[in-house]
């Protein structure tokens, strides 16, 4: 079986799915030809647990990579396969954010719940779209804990601002910023690449193929640590930057190129 130790880990969003939110059908296919030629296929998205709900045996066979890399759930077995979570170490920063910041929205995901201080329309929304019932609370301690990851919704310009204060303020604070004008925060040393190297690890598959591919800044990392690291057509300028080989975007089968090209490979 040519693919047999492998592994090809997926951003979701941008890059498995296309823009009008589908895996197609060509893409499916050539899942389905890894898969049964040994290869072992997951997803790795910044969305936490209780906001995933793609998963399909039928183009998964490994435990996904949830929370940016915090998380690993085996939902073919239900169980939590790793974990590294952030919590009471950083309720001061949120505090203090929230307390400098009335404007931004901060929501944090526990393992199993999920909780709002600043309420907004657009964290509102974001909940809703992933269909995830949450709490709104006024201190970090009122939400369960630890969390999966902290995200900090900052319109506009104050998202510069927030990065700068918790730069000079909160240095053991460890975040990225991403799309939609969100930050993210997770455990120290926490990001796509140590997850993946990590699952890698724990499913026995040497790190010489491990293979990639995703089209945002949260993506550097997964690419950088895979054998062979791809950004599809429509992949950001770091993406670009950190990936070893540019596949067809999204929209037209990035992941089927992928496999395409390893079919060539092995």
């Amino acid at each position: 079986m040519k693919f047999r130790g492998c592994l090809i880990a997926s951003d979701y969003d941008g890059t498995l799915y296309n823009n009008e939110g589908i895996i197609t059908q060509q893409v499916r296919e050539k899942i389905a030809y890894y898969i049964a030629n040994g290869g072992r296929f997951t997803v790795c998205t910044g969305r936490t647990k209780q906001g995933f709900h793609a998963y399909d045996s039928s183009y998964i066979n490994a435990p996904v990579l949830l929370a940016n890399g915090s998380t690993a759930y085996d939902y073919a077995e239900n169980k939590l396969c790793f974990k590294v979570p952030v919590g009471e170490e950083i309720f001061d920063a949120i505090r203090s954010v929230a307390d400098a910041f009335p404007n931004v929205s901060i929501e944090m995901y526990s393992y199993y719940n999920s909780f709002v201080i600043n309420n907004s329309e657009t964290s509102h929304y974001h909940f809703t779209v992933q269909n995830i019932d949450y709490s709104v609370v006024s201190d970090p301690s009122e939400a369960d804990s630890p969390w999966q990851k902290v995200m900090l919704y900052a319109p506009g310009d104050v998202s510069a601002k927030v990065q700068e204060y918790l730069k000079a303020n909160w240095h053991d604070v460890h975040f990225l910023p991403t799309t939609g004008e969100y930050i993210e925060i997770m455990q120290k040393g926490v990001d796509k690449g140590t997850g993946l190297l990590k699952l890698a690890d724990s499913l026995n598959i040497s790190h010489d193929k491990i293979f990639s591919v995703g089209d945002g800044f949260n993506d550097v990392e997964m690419l950088a640590a895979a054998k062979i690291g791809f950004v599809p057509a429509n992949g950001c300028e770091e993406a670009f930057a950190a990936a070893d080989k540019i596949v067809r975007s999204n929209d037209e089968g990035a992941v089927a190129h992928v496999i395409e090209i390893l079919d060539g490979i092995f």
